[in-house]
């Protein structure tokens, strides 16, 4: 009843749109060549092809069988922070943000018809878009959208929720684009701002969250170690897979930060990007089930939380020495990493074909890859396919310029899409900075490039979906949604499309053979018979395909896991090993033995398969290859062998790895390897080995012993008395016995019946006291503080001896500056000249403190973001306004937490874990473990703990010389 309510209603509204039918955009572009302005693979043209008025901040594409480019828009991005009726200038949509379609009608190479196909007030800035037919899927948390278009006049008759529960509303970090697979499926990901608790049309219920949370007023409730209907724990960002008829919604990979989108090849690789908030942003293959890395297996903890002294941030970060996570990929560094797409054929050339398109609207550049078999997984070598940031020669320093305002920075590719004419267009949010849920640009003018070879056509052909040969002909198109219309039709043809598709893939083309072998797989006997053909194909890809489709179909499965077991290939026996991760022991324990055989050491990929193939049957599984493949001593265990016992670390593995971290003979990489294991078997004797290493063991395995037995105890093994000693921040009697002494000193503050001068020394005794300080802070953020003793405590608080209390002061007992003096505006401050080097100077010195904090070419320390790429991401204004309004766009993150504990005490940091203990990183860098059940209050502070007054102290002159350094390229290494 509510679902046909919700109908008719919406037939209401639509009906009332066309009393007044929407007009076409009148066109503001005319063809015109840009190529000067941007840096490009060699012999590529650029023209812009459309821009504002035709669209606002684009957000995401996709492209018709007609060849037409639909936009979604995010106008009313972050109303909670950009929208301001008082200020008319900015760009604003009452009605809601819109789907709309842009048209080069003459075929001139120039959008010239711009029209609405929707405009919803529940599209708040959709991130997502894919047009099939009639249908067009929105992606906009907490729901997935589909508008049907019946009777073919660009505005939807039917409106109906495909998907809902999905978390992150008004939130980068939420549901992007689908992508119709090969396979007839669709593919699309959300990013970590869950929880995503979201049932499928048969019934199947996905839970995934984390500990993340903040980001927007939202988004204040995720949910770590949720389990879905298949058992397992499903952690932060999730990619899926769902049939066309919305049932059969499976996880096929998770635990990333936020990828803006996936894209699938014609082969059924599924390929996807990941940023960040430090230096570890990434392009990545992903392998079906696999673990990203960015929290820990069950969610509650950052990587930070895990980080190991002497681990690189884009190791800790992606998890990369933790056994269950897929490697990283290719690290692009600092940025945000937005749309991707496969280009597999078109306008660009032969030497395009097979790239990988990943835009990064941080750095101002879609990067391309020409991905590599490299073992079981792929090689990823970068380039730049299209930047802004020119490096002509009479301007080789451009990137670290002075110039005042540079708006070559401006282009922010949001997303990038192959056309029906075979182009590559990209969509640009042009805005001068990126992230943080903030926009600079007030008008929301947004643009969209068409790149291809000069004298390439300009309009694709004409795309025939009713008849058998234009259908076959479309399998060939370069827009990946024409070809899925294409597929579509073929299927309903069934055996009527045999012969066409045998054809099809007995050519030399292996991406059109692998296009049509997905569709014949399903045709039949003879269709079963040409799978089985393609399983002995001589190119492995073709093999992987032919296998997959055996696996969709469940064609004899376990059956060709045995043909292919022993494949020479081991990218083929990699997708052996991850269909055998539900097969009971009994029916795959020989599979696996030969699997393992044939592990050589080194390929993380293949490793990590063997893992999924294993996944909850460890032990069974474990005391057959060490058998077959082991040693009765560990010490003599093979490095193959030795990689297998760390990747499937099942209990009975703990007595052979302590015995390996203590022999003294083995390299200290295995033997630190050996720790590592153990700290990652949930079990009292593991707790009870690492303590015992901890204190006993050889002199270079105890550090890292220690640091382990300290941060399990806060986690996994908080519950084991083995590591109890080690519980960091854990409080001794003294601690307790001050905390006590502060109490009182807070209680005789606050009694209003104390005289003033009485009350005036409580507060400066707390004022002196880190911890003291902090109760301070605690009471100003609550309201508490009393007014008859602001002024005092805006004159001691400031004098804190502790950095972190000075920061958070500055946000709830602020002073004027030294001189009382403004500095000069922006305008002004553009315009000087800096000096790097003493810019340096001032970075490292106690009166700015940026280093206490930050870190740049290795010097500082990481507490906040690293700063020594900002200059890719921002330009000189916007780094100066970073310092000057550092609570304008906080970082995710690097939000503040006030924590009140119930004996009085208050702490303030990041909070790395949040589960049945919550780790906090203090501003000193410090860790400490505080068990939730003494926890009495949180608050997260909304400003940055970086004073906004970090001139204080400096002249114009001094901040104008620190950007200058902050803009200037890293000194190199010797």
């Amino acid at each position: 009843m509510k679902s046909q309510s919700f109908n008719l209603i919406w037939l209401v509204l639509v009906f009332l749109a066309r009393l007044t039918p929407a007009q076409a955009a009148k066109p503001t572009v005319t063809e015109r060549d840009v190529t000067s302005q941007f840096e490009l693979s060699s012999r590529l043209q650029v023209t812009l092809w459309a821009e504002s008025p035709q669209l606002f901040n684009p957000t995401a594409m996709d492209v018709d069988h007609k060849g037409r480019i639909w936009v979604t828009e995010a106008v009313n991005y972050r109303d909670f922070r950009n929208h301001r009726p008082e200020d008319p200038e900015i760009k604003w949509h009452d009605r809601g943000d819109r789907v709309l379609i842009l048209e080069d009608t003459d075929g001139d190479g120039v959008c010239d018809s711009s029209k609405v196909f929707v405009q919803d007030k529940e599209l708040v800035s959709p991130l997502g878009i894919a047009v099939v037919g009639d249908r067009v899927i929105v992606s906009c948390s907490p729901s997935a959208i589909i508008y049907t278009d019946s009777d073919g006049d660009d505005r939807p008759d039917k409106k109906e929720v495909f998907l809902t529960g999905f978390g992150g509303f008004d939130h980068d970090h939420s549901l992007h684009s689908f992508v119709g697979g090969a396979d007839g499926r669709w593919y699309l990901n959300a990013g970590n701002a869950g929880p995503h608790i979201v049932t499928d049309k048969a019934g199947w219920t996905l839970r995934a969250g984390s500990s993340y949370t903040g980001g927007t007023p939202y988004n204040t409730n995720n949910i770590p170690g949720l389990k879905s209907d298949d058992g397992r724990v499903w952690v932060g960002g999730v990619a899926l897979r769902i049939d066309a008829d919305g049932t059969g919604l499976r996880p096929i990979g998770h635990n990333f930060r936020n990828a803006y989108e996936l894209t699938v090849d014609s082969f059924g690789n599924v390929w996807q990007n990941d940023n960040d908030d430090t230096i570890s942003c990434r392009t990545t293959w992903l392998m079906e089930g696999g673990n990203l890395g960015f929290s820990s297996a069950d969610g509650t903890r950052t990587w930070r939380a895990d980080q190991r002294p002497w681990q690189s941030i884009p190791t800790a970060h992606w998890r990369q020495d933790d056994p269950g996570v897929i490697p990283s990929g290719d690290i692009t560094g600092p940025g945000a990493p937005t749309g991707i797409a496969f280009y597999e054929n078109g306008a660009l050339g032969d030497e395009f074909e097979g790239m990988l398109l990943s835009c990064e609207a941080g750095r101002n550049v879609v990067f391309g890859y020409h991905p590599q078999p490299d073992g079981a997984g792929y090689r990823l070598k970068r380039f730049n396919f299209m930047t802004s940031l020119l490096e002509a020669a009479e301007d080789q320093n451009y990137k670290w310029s002075d110039l005042p305002e540079d708006k070559r920075k401006w282009f922010r590719p949001s997303d990038v899409v192959v056309g029906a004419d075979g182009a590559v267009y990209v969509a640009d949010w042009y805005d001068p900075i990126v992230g943080g849920h903030q926009l600079k640009d007030r008008t929301g003018y947004g643009r969209i490039y068409r790149v291809a070879r000069e004298g390439s056509p300009k309009r694709g052909p004409r795309v025939d979906l009713d008849t058998l040969d234009g259908q076959i002909a479309a399998l060939d198109n370069p827009a990946q949604h024409v070809r899925f219309l294409a597929q579509a039709g073929l299927r309903r043809r069934g055996a009527g499309a045999f012969d066409s598709l045998a054809k099809f893939f007995h050519g030399r083309n292996k991406r059109l053979r692998a296009r049509a072998l997905w569709l014949l797989g399903g045709l039949g006997e003879r269709g079963r018979k040409v799978v089985g053909e393609a399983l002995r194909d001589d190119d492995p890809d073709i093999r992987i395909t032919a296998f997959r489709v055996a696996r969709q179909l469940d064609q004899d499965v376990l059956k060709r896991c045995r043909q292919l077991a022993a494949d020479p290939s081991p990218a083929v026996r990699r997708e052996v090993a991850l269909a055998l991760r539900d097969v009971p022991v009994i029916e795959c324990a020989e599979i696996v033995q030969e699997l393992a055989s044939r592990y050589e050491g080194g390929d993380r990929w293949y490793l990590e398969a063997l893992g999924t193939a294993c996944d909850g049957k460890e032990a069974e599984i474990y005391p057959m290859l060490l058998a077959r493949l082991g040693d009765p001593d560990p010490v003599k265990w093979s490095a193959p062998f030795t990689g297998v016992a760390w990747r499937l670390h099942p209990a009975e593995t703990i007595p052979a790895f302590a015995a390996r971290a203590r022999e003294t003979n083995l390299p200290l990489a295995a033997r630190r390897k050996a720790v590592d294991a153990l700290a990652f078997i949930n079990d009292p004797e593991a707790a009870r080995a690492m303590a015992d290493l901890a204190v006993h063991g050889p002199e270079d395995i105890r550090p890292n012993a220690l640091w382990w037995a300290r941060n399990r105890a806060g986690n996994d093994w908080a519950a084991y008395p083995a590591v109890e000693a080690f519980i960091p921040g854990r409080k001794s009697p003294e601690d307790r016995k001050e905390q006590a002494r502060l109490s009182r000193l807070e209680k005789e503050m606050l009694n209003a019946k104390l005289p003033l001068p009485k009350r005036e020394e409580r507060l400066a005794d707390l004022a002196g006291d880190k911890s003291g300080g902090l109760r301070l802070i605690d009471l100003a953020a609550r309201g508490k503080f009393p007014r008859e003793l602001f002024d005092k405590a805006a004159e001691l608080v400031p004098r804190n001896p502790d950095l972190g209390v000075r920061a958070l002061a500055s946000r709830h007992f602020p002073r004027p500056s030294v001189t009382g003096k403004p500095f000069p505006p922006m305008s002004e401050l553009l315009k000087m000249r800096g000096d790097a080097k003493k810019g340096r100077e001032i970075f490292l010195s106690p009166t700015a403190a940026c280093s206490v904090c930050h870190v740049h070419s290795g010097e500082g320390k990481d507490i906040g973001p690293d700063l020594t790429q900002i200059r890719t991401k921002f330009d000189r204004a916007g780094v100066l306004d970073a310092i000057l309004n550092p609570s304008a766009s906080l970082a995710l993150g690097y939000e503040a937490w006030l924590i009140s504990l119930k004996d009085g005490e208050t702490v303030s940091g990041f909070i790395a874990a949040d589960g049945a203990n919550v780790l906090i990183k203090q501003i000193s860098g410090e860790m400490r473990s505080i068990p939730a059940k003494q926890i009495a209050g949180r608050s997260q502070q909304t400003l940055s703990i970086m004073p906004d007054n970090i001139t204080l102290g400096l002249t114009p002159q001094d901040l104008v010389d620190l950007v200058k350094f902050l803009m200037s390229e890293p000194a190199k290494k010797p």
